[in-house]
């Protein structure tokens, strides 16, 4: 554990807990612009949270331990990963979370917890969104781990922040064929595991399209604000790592304030750029129908196992 890892542990996930909130409101806010609308400003996801906080917890009758944890369990795996994954700085605080299987589980953790928590409500609504996730998800998952995967060849080591360092080091990787193909595939993967268009309509209560809002009907107060701010934190997650995968640039390679107050910086500009082109692209793509989504994502994965493939050719 370097005193750089120790730095990124404790900038990390303060800057995703507060930033988090604010990239979904500069995407709900670009996503109104372009539609023309004025849309309620970038704040004001935290305004609805600060509302939520203050409302009493309500429990629906009938449900167990796994609905009323399933918020915190949520929140808790991806500040792990917020704490350990390479963002901030190119070394992690604790390496062996940082391994690339052991950051996909936790965010599958939080996932299949939260299906359980559908199915715990015992409601048609519940069940039904819960189902959804967990196709979507038996098809995602597998695409993460190769695409990364095929990015650790070269490098020898499904450690992230080897990874990311590695790229530093050597910035030709990123116009590989093996980068351009596992990028496509984490494209999808992100879109789909944040419940973005085409996969999944973020804004939507129809009873047809909802997938994650379907599990997160019965849920009300602070513990509801859990659930959001979970997903916005998710959202930075991935796109976050899909800009220090493949452009790492800025990132912090020593523990100066100076090298730090860089990455932050370098962090915020490329998740907010990433953003900002995600939801202006939700503007031109409609919904997919449910039973086409399995066509995409096995796509991206035949794109992922294409990208490891030929990680072995090049390497």
């Amino acid at each position: 554990m370097s005193v750089l890892g120790v730095a990124g542990g404790v900038v990390q996930p303060v800057l995703l807990v507060v930033g988090s909130p604010v990239l979904a409101g500069v995407m709900r806010q670009v996503r109104a612009r372009l539609e023309g609308r004025v849309g309620a400003g970038v704040g004001q996801p935290w305004r609805d949270l600060r509302k939520l906080f203050g409302k009493e917890a309500i429990t629906p009758r009938g449900t167990g331990e796994v609905f009323r944890a399933a918020p915190v369990v949520l929140v808790a795996t991806t500040l792990v990963v917020a704490v350990v994954a390479p963002f901030v700085t190119a070394e992690s605080a604790v390496g062996s979370v940082a391994d690339l299987f052991a950051v996909v589980a936790l965010l599958a953790l939080g996932t299949v917890v939260l299906a359980l928590a559908g199915l715990d409500t015992g409601t048609a609504f519940g069940g039904m969104g819960a189902s959804r996730e967990m196709t979507i998800v038996a098809l995602v998952e597998p695409t993460l781990l190769v695409a990364i995967f095929a990015l650790s060849v070269r490098v020898g080591s499904t450690n992230l922040a080897d990874i990311v360092a590695a790229t530093v080091r050597d910035p030709s990787r990123v116009v590989s064929p093996v980068s351009l193909l596992a990028a496509v595939a984490l494209v999808v993967v992100v879109v789909a595991e944040t419940g973005r268009l085409p996969v999944d309509n973020p804004s939507t209560h129809l009873e047809l399209t909802m997938v994650h809002e379907a599990m997160v009907l019965e849920y009300a107060g602070p513990d509801l604000a859990l659930v959001e701010l979970a997903s916005a934190m998710r959202l930075a997650v991935f796109l976050g790592l899909l800009a220090n995968l493949f452009l790492p640039w800025g990132i912090a390679t020593t523990a100066t304030p100076a090298a730090l107050g860089i990455g932050v910086l370098a962090l915020v500009a490329k998740v907010g750029l990433l953003g900002t082109a995600l939801a202006a692209a939700e503007v031109f793509l409609a919904k997919q129908r449910l039973f086409r989504v399995p066509e995409l994502l096995a796509a991206s994965f035949l794109l992922a196992l294409l990208a490891a493939t030929t990680s072995y050719f090049l390497d």
